[in-house]
């Protein structure tokens, strides 16, 4: 018995290498054919907008906080109605590694990652993407959340007034 396995385990391995070695190859001719990436793939970052059309990024830095090769850097603005933004936004390409930390980071769905893989550049440089390379036109896979109607800061409508808060408490209305 212990004749015919080892006979097996030797035979068995030299079946498989033949069998898939007679298949025909399965090539994809790169740059002219390009296989989808899977739904899920971690690519290309892209900053989004709201669907009212604004910059959803509220320079928080929780972004560049998450990320383990330090590749984002920005710097926080305040428009008069008070509403944050990022002045300017800055991610260095050649450093990232696509990890997706800064995405889970983002508390208001600025930060997505898009199916876009193949950009390479010859010059380093040119992989630092600015604020404006970054922003895109749409919502991204959130088309409908906008952080300000949930947040209850105040800049889109008073406190209190969005569908799903109260409005403000007088705290001395507590005391006894």
């Amino acid at each position: 018995m212990t004749l015919f396995r080892d006979i097996k385990g030797t035979v068995q391995p030299f079946w498989i290498t033949l069998r898939t070695m007679l298949r025909k190859p399965v090539t994809v001719q790169y740059p002219e054919e390009q296989r989808p990436p899977a739904e899920r793939a971690r690519a290309r970052m892209i900053l989004t907008r709201d669907p009212d059309g604004g910059e959803r990024c509220v320079a928080c830095h929780l972004c560049s906080a998450a990320c383990p090769v330090d590749c984002i850097s920005m710097q926080a603005a305040e428009a008069p109605d008070g509403r944050r933004y990022a002045a300017w936004f800055r991610i260095n390409f050649a450093r990232c590694i696509f990890c997706g930390l800064c995405a889970e980071a983002c508390p208001t769905l600025a930060i997505q990652m898009s199916p876009e893989f193949a950009f390479c550049k010859d010059d380093p440089l040119d992989l630092v993407y600015e604020k404006q390379d970054l922003l895109v036109d749409h919502g991204g896979k959130n088309r409908d959340y906008n952080f300000y109607r949930h947040a209850g800061i105040g800049v889109v409508n008073p406190r209190g007034g969005n569908d799903d808060e109260y409005g403000p408490v007088d705290v001395k209305s507590n005391l006894p």
